[in-house]
C-alpha cells in the first residue's frame, strides 16, 4: 500500500560502497540513549500492515518520540504510550486535493477549526496540510488561492501554538500534476503568508528527485522548514547504503540550521524484519 492509498483508508476510519562500514557498523542494537540532536519519529502509513497499537510500542523501544500521519481518533495510542504525534492529520482530504482549490476552502476550514484545538489539547504542535494538484492551474493561481484558503487557518493555529505545514511532493515520479513541487514556490508562499506558524514539510526524498542540491537548500531554506522526512533514492526504501542520499551528512546540516524539530522516517521497509530496518535507518539519522 502507497500513500495515497493510506490517506484513503485514514478517511474512511546516497552513499557508494566506500561508505558501507560507517553506516553500517553497530547497527543490529540500539545504545540505551541516543545523542537527542535529532528528535526521531516514524510515519505510520509505511507500516500499515501493523496494528498502530504495536508499532508505537516498537517505536518507543527503539527510542523513537512519534509516530505521525496519525488522524485525530490515532493520535490516543502514541500518547498513551509516551509518545506524540509529530505531525498530525487534520482533514481527511487526500493530497491530491488541498488548498489550491478555492471549492474546497470551506470544507478544509471545517476540518481544521474542528481539529487544530483538538490537538492543541492533545499537546500536539504541528499538522500537515496540501497544496493539490494543479489541475491547470499556473504557479501563480494556484500560489493565491492556497494563500487565501490558508489565511484563516494559520490564524487560528497562532491562538493555539500550532504550526501548519504544507509537504513538498515530487510531482516527477509519485505525484503527477502536485502543485508544491518545489521549494522556492513554498517559500513563497511562506512569505505571503506572513507567519512563523506556517512552514514547509522538508521531504528529502520528494525534494532530490525534484531539484537535489538537498544540503544547500537546507541550509539555504532552513527558517521555512519545520518538520522533515527522510526515504532512500530511488525506491523510498531504507536510507542505507543501497540509494544515493548520505543521511549522515544531511542530518548533521539539519541540526548544524539549530532545527529542535522532528524527522520522520517515511521510507517503505523492503526488508522482511520491519522494525530492524526502522532501527538502522535511526541510527544512521542519530548523529
Amino acid at each position: 500500500m502507497d500513500r495515497k492509498q493510506a490517506l484513503k483508508t485514514i478517511a474512511a476510519s546516497a552513499v557508494a560502497s566506500v561508505g558501507l562500514p560507517q553506516i553500517t557498523k553497530g547497527m543490529n542494537s540500539l545504545p540505551d540513549d541516543l545523542k537527542n540532536n535529532i528528535n526521531h519519529s516514524v510515519c505510520q502509513w509505511c507500516y500499515n500492515s501493523m496494528p498502530i497499537e504495536d508499532l508505537v510500542k516498537a517505536a518507543k523501544e527503539i527510542g523513537l518520540k512519534s509516530v505521525e500521519l496519525l488522524n485525530s481518533e490515532q493520535w490516543g495510542t502514541a500518547i498513551k504510550h509516551g509518545l506524540t504525534c509529530a505531525m498530525a492529520y487534520a482533514s481527511p482530504i487526500g493530497l491530491n486535493k488541498g488548498f489550491n482549490d478555492p471549492l474546497l476552502h470551506e470544507t478544509l476550514l471545517k476540518d481544521y477549526t474542528l481539529n487544530i484545538p483538538k490537538a492543541a489539547d492533545s499537546g500536539l504542535k504541528s499538522v500537515i496540510c496540501f497544496s493539490g494538484n494543479a489541475n491547470g492551474l499556473s504557479y501563480e493561481q494556484g500560489l493565491e488561492n492556497c494563500a487565501k484558503g490558508l489565511d484563516p487557518v494559520v490564524k487560528l493555529a497562532a491562538k493555539y501554538n500550532i504550526t501548519v505545514c504544507m509537504e513538498l511532493l515530487n510531482s516527477k515520479l509519485d505525484h503527477k500534476d502536485y502543485q508544491c513541487d518545489h521549494t522556492e514556490w513554498g517559500v513563497k508562499l511562506c512569505e505571503k503568508l506572513g507567519t512563523p506558524n506556517f512552514k514547509l514539510l522538508y521531504d528529502i526524498y520528494h525534494m532530490q528527485i525534484m531539484e537535489g542540491d538537498v544540503i544547500a537548500t537546507i541550509k539555504k531554506r532552513s527558517q521555512y522548514i519545520g518538520h522533515y522526512h527522510t526515504g532512500g533514492v530511488p525506491g523510498r526504501n531504507e536510507i542505507d547504503n543501497t540509494q544515493e542520499l548520505y543521511y549522515p551528512a544531511i542530518m548533521h546540516a539539519i541540526v548544524n540550521t539549530g532545527y529542535k524539530g522532528y524527522v520522520g522516517q517515511e521510507f517503505i521497509p523492503k526488508r522482511l524484519d520491519t522494525i530492524k530496518a526502522l532501527k538502522e535507518c535511526v541510527m544512521i539519522c542519530d548523529v
